[in-house]
């Protein structure tokens, strides 16, 4: 199972092997000896799956303190514009951010670690997402920053953010730096 690192530690790129054949494709999506393999120890406890049409962008979300999350994420079907924050304190990376397109058809998956703040925007009609999460969710132990912050730059692969259609919530997310940390 080949796993590609990112320019930030700890954030991966997992890039499984598929086999096609005139029935269609079969890959592991996910095997826990595999991801130990790569330093990938995250205990996966809850599944979750959103579906969104064109131009819905969703982040930058975290969870703080014993409820932080690391993630697995890909999509099931369409396409993505993907992207994590580093937002661990001390770290050489804090506040870059890494995206990248994932697809039904590529397959591709990204293992975001705790201390990360995440965000997607669609890119196709539609699309459905799915990740695995190494901690359950805590409502009040969430946190966000905006998808927009001029300190952090995202390049959202191009997409005019105007046309964005985002929660209430995420339209009021502070920038880095007035986060939430405890």
């Amino acid at each position: 199972m080949p796993f590609l690192d990112t320019p930030i530690d700890g954030l991966k790129i997992f890039e499984p092997t598929v086999w096609e054949d005139g029935r269609g494709y079969f890959f592991e999506a996910y095997n826990q000896d595999a991801f130990a393999k790569a330093g990938i120890e995250a205990q996966f406890v809850q599944d979750n799956q959103a579906r969104s049409v064109r131009g819905v962008l969703r982040g930058l979300h975290y969870q703080v303190g014993a409820h932080a999350q690391a993630k697995l994420v890909r999509v099931t079907e369409g396409e993505v514009f993907d992207v994590a924050v580093d937002i661990r304190e001390g770290s050489p990376t804090y506040g870059e951010w890494f995206g990248i397109t994932l697809s039904a058809a590529n397959k591709r998956q990204l293992f975001v670690p705790r201390g990360f703040a995440h965000g997607y925007l669609v890119l196709s009609e539609t699309a459905e997402f799915f990740y695995k999460c190494d901690n359950f969710y805590a409502k009040d132990k969430e946190g966000g920053i905006r998808f927009d912050d001029p300190g952090i730059g995202i390049d959202w692969n191009g997409f005019d953010l105007s046309s964005a259609i985002l929660s209430e919530k995420d339209q009021v997310l502070p920038v880095l730096g007035h986060h939430r940390k405890d």
